[in-house]
């Protein structure tokens, strides 16, 4: 399985209920932090809905 550094780069304030939502499933609470998650369809799903907000880095 691929391993993604996942970096909110952008603020939340604007995002709606359930991107916000989203962000706190990935762990993702501030702007420049960062977390792994392993690659599951469920972590890819999540972050094509909030891909706006992030950068995301493939580790392996």
């Amino acid at each position: 399985m691929a391993v993604y550094k996942i970096t909110q780069i952008r603020s939340r304030i604007g995002a709606n209920k359930k991107q916000r939502a989203t962000l706190d499933s990935l762990g993702l609470r501030k702007i420049n932090r960062s977390v792994e998650r392993e690659g599951t369809p469920v972590v890819e799903g999540m972050i094509k809905a909030v891909s706006h907000l992030i950068k995301v880095e493939k580790i392996q």
